[in-house]
């Protein structure tokens, strides 16, 4: 069995799932997961997690993500992006300075209320927004409250076609950039929609760790108990603690930080053989187990 996590730098024009699929096959696996969607349009970072290591992904999708993206001020889309339709015609962006648009990204920043995207892969009633759109239907998706905790001006670029902006934005799990694009040109009377996105990070993870989707990509295979230990605090087990814990039982771990002692979790267990355990919590230094993991080395008897 191959269980690990893959960094996988997405190129454009395969969607998240066409990732998954194309993994599988170097894989020899259909126990492929993502954390966290990419659009087609967009490339960049995307974690995999493989076999028993699907496991970490819920702890994954989460994590705060930092994306340099493209906007283009002087015209809304029906998709907020490059591949929607014009709505109205070009706006005059005549006025706008570097002033100006940097004065309208304030209000954009910290903790807001943002409306995601109609062509999100949000669940309305049990069907996908996107596939709402598609079929002609006409709703509103409910505000959500996310964090930006930075949108910065990198770049300002003036043109026939409207102005286009390079931006960075550091902001919490949910949080939609294209929303951000569109937001950012309604408030500016001009219309705004969002022409490139790269993902390059996701919590601790950078895109210079990584790899093409290619026939080299599974020998960049991270071990699971390195992967935890990156995301969350770690305690080493003895032989007798792993067997407990795999056994189900609630094992007294005896050289637990203080600062361990009464966590609800999760805490990377590392067994002896130096592989994953579970994840766990503590109450008083007794261990619960959160999430299991196989392990290959040991006696579990």
């Amino acid at each position: 069995m191959t269980s690990g996590i893959l960094l996988v730098d997405k190129p454009p024009g395969i969607t998240s799932h066409g990732v998954v699929s194309r993994v599988r096959k170097l894989a020899g696996t259909r126990k492929v997961g993502h954390a966290g969607t990419l659009d087609p349009m967009a490339t960049g970072l995307l974690v995999l997690g493989l076999d028993s290591s699907t496991r970490l992904l819920t702890y994954l999708v989460g994590l705060d993500k930092r994306y340099l993206a493209t906007i283009r001020l002087g015209l809304a889309t029906t998709t907020d992006d490059a591949e929607g339709e014009p709505v109205g015609p070009m706006a005059d962006t005549s006025g706008l300075t570097e002033q100006v648009i940097a004065a309208a990204i304030v209000p954009l920043t910290g903790v807001i209320s943002q409306v995601p995207s109609s062509v999100s892969a949000i669940k309305v009633d049990g069907k996908r927004s996107y596939d709402r759109v598609r079929d002609g239907e006409e709703f509103v998706l409910q505000p959500r409250t996310v964090t930006v905790s930075s949108f910065d001006l990198l770049d300002v670029r003036l043109g026939p076609a409207g102005v286009d902006l390079d931006v960075s934005v550091d902001c919490s799990s949910g949080t939609y950039i294209r929303a951000l694009a569109r937001d950012l040109g309604t408030s500016l009377g001009v219309g705004g929609h969002l022409t490139a996105l790269r993902r390059t990070r996701i919590g601790p993870f950078d895109i210079t760790e990584a790899h093409q989707l290619d026939e080299h990509l599974m020998a960049n295979l991270l071990d699971p108990a390195a992967v935890a230990r990156r995301l969350f605090p770690a305690v080493q087990l003895d032989v007798a603690e792993r067997i407990e814990l795999q056994q189900g039982k609630r094992p007294v771990l005896g050289a637990l930080e203080e600062s361990l002692k009464n966590i609800p979790g999760p805490i990377a267990a590392i067994g002896e053989n130096g592989e994953l355990t579970g994840l766990i919590s503590t109450t008083a230094g007794v261990a619960r187990v959160l999430v299991n993991f196989p392990t290959t080395g040991g006696d579990s008897q």
